[in-house]
């Protein structure tokens, strides 16, 4: 009886505070639906500490058992408060020990900023989607517009064998040609961009394909910090 009434009155105190404060949408610094979520887990806690209690004969056993539930408690709930910032830390920490998986954060104007590592090879990768198609790619502020290799280009539905190879190319393997094409969308995470001027080079030449200026140069900004790029939509 004592733990029923004891979970009636907890409810009772969440419901009249969101009651008093539905206007306002946050209770004790909480959103709403936060505290609600906070209040629905206490009658569990409450009902394991008087359950604590009542099994233990010595006081200090008791007492001890409800501070480790309480610092239990206390962590859950820290965890669920902060739960946005602890994982934007896990993702720039996973971005960290995973060179080219971006992490995208929320600057304080308001902006999507894109980070991304620098791979062991001293470049920077990652993976960006062209049409719909998850593919790997060096950021190359060298390249004058997005280049693709043969089977990059294959793979995402582009049939090089009806294009005309007409330009000529630098590349790292030497001299080869590209075909120009315009891809529908190349997408970085939140950036996302439409009708990029690309090129497909020549069998054999590209070994990854290239981020290039054609979708470089139209974000807001882009900053090499020590070992890390920054791009901002």
């Amino acid at each position: 009886m004592m733990r029923l009434l004891i979970v009636l009155a907890i409810l009772g105190f969440g419901l009249a505070v969101l009651v008093v404060n539905h206007d306002t949408g946050r209770s004790f610094g909480m959103a709403n639906d936060e505290f609600g979520s906070l209040v629905s887990l206490l009658p569990f806690a409450a009902m394991l500490a008087v359950g604590l209690i009542a099994s233990r004969r010595s006081l200090g056993q008791s007492a001890r058992q409800l501070a480790v539930w309480l610092l239990i408690i206390l962590a859950l709930v820290t965890g669920y408060l902060y739960r946005f910032e602890m994982q934007s830390i896990g993702d720039r920490l996973l971005a960290g020990l995973v060179p080219g998986r971006a992490v995208v954060v929320t600057t304080s104007e308001g902006t999507a900023e894109v980070i991304l590592h620098k791979a062991l090879g001293g470049h920077f990768e990652t993976t960006v989607d062209i049409d719909a198609v998850p593919v790997s790619v060096l950021i190359d502020t060298g390249a004058s517009s997005v280049a693709l290799s043969y089977r990059d280009a294959m793979r995402i539905g582009i049939d090089p064998a009806g294009l005309a190879f007409t330009q000529t190319i630098m590349t790292a393997n030497g001299r080869a040609m590209a075909a120009p094409v315009r891809l529908k969308q190349i997408a970085l995470g939140p950036i996302l961009r439409e009708d990029v001027q690309a090129a497909v080079i020549e069998d054999g030449k590209l070994d990854q394909s290239l981020l290039g200026m054609s979708f470089l140069s139209t974000l807001g900004s882009l900053q090499m910090q020590s070992d890390e790029l920054r791009l901002r939509d």
